[in-house]
């Protein structure tokens, strides 16, 4: 099996909403992006990991960051094998195998995805030395810009690479920021049970709505802006969910049922027409 349909494969068992868009990307655009994606998924599995300590998330992620500043087009695959060896507890598929989604991206614009992952997990390793303490709306935005605020920057770097599709890029900023927030909203009782929390001191769920909301706004922005295009149908369905999905928090829903998230997906790309 070559290394395209094996990442297909398990970005599929990984998440089936993100599979849906990026499946649909054409020759080229869907090996960087689906390289993107699993490279950030491998090392997000690095910084939720239940029965790591923070210490040890902390070293493994500044290894892989280290490991991937140092790469070049010839780098091996065990390098970043080698970077993850670093103690017993298993890791997920996704993980253990970063190093063949850093290679799946076309040569001309892999180093950026390189780039964006050995940032984020500097910045994963920075929060979790720190136990993901968020005082202030500062801080909020900080955390939500190192883990999402900065995949609409790769992403709209990747939109100009394939088409040269021009973004305004705070708006790409805000875009990761709203799907962030939502995330946050979404998880924010199993993360309490962790004793983490991601909201501000003294902010409560209607603080973090408008949060989401606000960002949510510059997302429509940033999708209001891409013509008919690959980074439109890519862009689309997660922002839809993420609307979505807030809704049906703030009614008391834990999250969407599997068949509205398939019903709204069909919508969005008119198969349910």
């Amino acid at each position: 099996m070559d290394l395209r349909r094996g990442a297909l494969e398990l970005l599929k068992e990984t998440s089936r909403t993100f599979f849906i868009p990026i499946n649909g990307l054409p020759s080229g655009l869907q090996e960087a992006v689906t390289s993107a994606y699993l490279c950030m998924r491998a090392i997000d599995e690095i910084e939720d990991h239940p029965d790591l300590d923070n210490a040890t998330k902390v070293k493994l992620l500044r290894s892989v960051s280290l490991t991937l500043e140092a790469a070049t087009d010839t780098f091996a695959v065990n390098d970043l094998s080698l970077a993850l060896a670093v103690h017993q507890t298993p890791l997920p598929e996704v993980t253990v195998r970063i190093g063949e989604w850093a290679l799946l991206a076309p040569p001309t614009i892999a180093p950026r995805v390189w780039d964006a992952t050995a940032a984020m997990a500097d910045r994963m390793a920075y929060w979790a030395s720190c136990n993901w303490r968020i005082q202030t709306e500062a801080d909020l935005d900080r955390y939500t810009f190192g883990v999402a605020g900065a995949v609409g920057l790769l992403l709209s770097d990747l939109w100009a690479w394939y088409d040269n599709t021009q973004t305004n890029r705070s708006l790409a900023i805000g875009f990761g920021r709203g799907l962030q927030a939502v995330n946050i909203l979404r998880n924010h009782g199993e993360d309490k049970r962790r004793g983490v929390s991601f909201f501000p001191d003294g902010w409560g769920k209607e603080e973090m709505y408008a949060y989401a909301r606000r960002n949510l706004a510059l997302a429509d922005a940033y999708n209001a802006s891409l013509g008919n295009g690959p980074a439109l149908g890519f862009c689309q369905i997660p922002l839809a969910l993420a609307h979505a999905t807030l809704g049906a928090l703030a009614q008391g829903q834990a999250k969407l049922t599997r068949s509205a998230v398939m019903a709204l997906v069909a919508q969005v790309t008119g198969r349910g027409r």
